[in-house]
């Protein structure tokens, strides 16, 4: 009789460590999503963007700051930038105040950086995919921001160029959509500046991320530190035509 009732004890015993060690292996799992099903989601992502955007315009602000100054700008330039899928970007320039120096060499360069990086054959180098980073969960591997659950990924770049990020990428854990990236580019895109630290926001138009906010910072024997912020606005998206 005592033996039956210990091998019961024992296996109600094992039965409920068997449960516990289940549970534990689903919060594992909850906890740390698979690396590699996060990077087919975010190369999905990109690619049902660039698929389904043929085009589209908007309205950007520029504004330079010197050194820790980012109250006065030292320049400002708005332009209205039309985006077309095979010709890339041109930029219309609505208004610029300030240093006519800093308009012509930061952001002025910035414009013609940003219209080369914009044309087919150039542009897929700089798309944040497998193909151009390393991509890995970071500890923890969520986090919420701007009331949006995101995973979180290191990005290695696969090659320098100044158009590619080493740092951090947040993307929506829903759907992979990119929703903030920040970190250096490893190499300079001007001779005038040095490697740019960077933090780019972006939020969602007509079902795709698009940039908001750029703060990026650079340091140049010419200029010292250089504080450049970007401001998007009055996005109109034209989408492929449904099928």
């Amino acid at each position: 009789m005592m033996t039956t009732l210990s091998q019961r004890r024992f296996s109600i015993g094992l039965a409920a460590a068997s449960i516990f060690a289940f549970l534990g292996t689903i919060k594992a799992t909850t906890q740390q999503p698979d690396t590699a099903a996060v990077i087919q989601q975010v190369d999905a992502a990109v690619k049902a963007r660039v698929d389904n955007i043929v085009g589209y315009t908007a309205t950007e602000h520029y504004s330079v700051y010197r050194s820790k100054d980012e109250i006065h700008p030292v320049a400002e330039m708005t332009v209205r930038t039309a985006y077309r899928r095979d010709t890339g970007k041109s930029y219309t320039i609505l208004s610029q105040t300030g240093s006519e120096i800093i308009q012509r060499l930061v952001l002025g360069t910035i414009l013609n950086n940003e219209k080369q990086l914009s044309q087919p054959g150039i542009q897929e180098g700089a798309w944040i995919t497998s193909a151009n980073y390393e991509m890995n969960l970071k500890p923890g591997g969520t986090q919420s921001l701007d009331g949006r659950n995101c995973l979180v990924l290191a990005l290695t770049p696969r090659r320098k160029t100044p158009y590619l990020i080493e740092g951090t990428l947040w993307v929506d854990a829903k759907d992979g959509s990119i929703v903030q990236v920040q970190g250096t580019a490893p190499k300079s895109s001007s001779i005038f500046t040095g490697p740019t630290q960077l933090i780019r926001q972006y939020m969602n138009v007509g079902g795709y991320p698009q940039a908001t906010h750029v703060r990026a910072v650079s340091n140049s024997f010419m200029f010292g530190q250089t504080i450049v912020k970007i401001d998007y606005q009055d996005y109109q998206v034209q989408l492929r035509p449904a099928t």
